[in-house]
């Protein structure tokens, strides 16, 4: 038994620490560390971090967003987002009696044709019947495919950050019925 928890406390010598550093629309600031053997074992990680953590904004404490680390060059360690969602026990107590959840999930591409997978739910002011949640949903289609296919990833991921593009949505879902809320739910790129 000796030998063998000494060889897992020898391992742990060998590893190497990298900082993690954020994309660049995120600051580029260093988040944390992470032990690897080697630079290629630390590729394709995914950090899952609080987004209040890396913007200081208090507004931002219900998001967390995954970071894949891309690259490695010395103890660098780069990455990217690999998603952006909301706590599910905040999302889930949005829906109030007497207002109607609308979901919509919709597979798109940015102008560079990188796919994303975009989760939405908008929260009425009362209850709306199922021909309105349709309506609402083949708007906010319409309204996200135009959206997200004039700007690149990191130009949604930053107006989903600051809040534009939800504005934006909600605007076009209350056309159709008072809205109360409208959050982007997860992001998957």
């Amino acid at each position: 038994m000796a030998t063998s928890s000494t060889k897992s406390i020898e391992k742990w010598k060998t590893k190497q620490w990298f900082n993690v550093h954020t994309p660049k629309i995120l600051g580029d600031s260093i988040i944390g560390e992470i032990p690897a053997q080697d630079e290629k074992a630390v590729l394709g990680r995914v950090i899952k971090v609080s987004l209040s953590w890396i913007t200081k904004n208090p507004a931002h404490s219900f998001m967390t967003i995954g970071l894949r680390v891309i690259s490695a060059n010395g103890d660098a360690a780069q990455t990217e987002i690999h998603y952006l969602e909301q706590v599910y026990s905040y999302t889930h107590s949005l829906v109030r009696r007497g207002s109607s959840a609308v979901y919509t999930i919709s597979k798109l591409s940015d102008k560079q044709s990188k796919p994303v997978v975009l989760k939405l739910i908008g929260i009425s002011r009362y209850k709306i019947n199922t021909p309105k949640k349709q309506g609402i949903r083949r708007e906010l289609a319409k309204f996200t495919t135009e959206y997200v296919g004039s700007k690149s990833v990191e130009e949604f991921v930053k107006a989903v950050i600051d809040g534009g593009f939800q504005v934006e949505a909600m605007k076009v879902a209350n056309r159709i019925a008072p809205m109360a809320k409208l959050e982007v739910k997860k992001i998957e790129l």
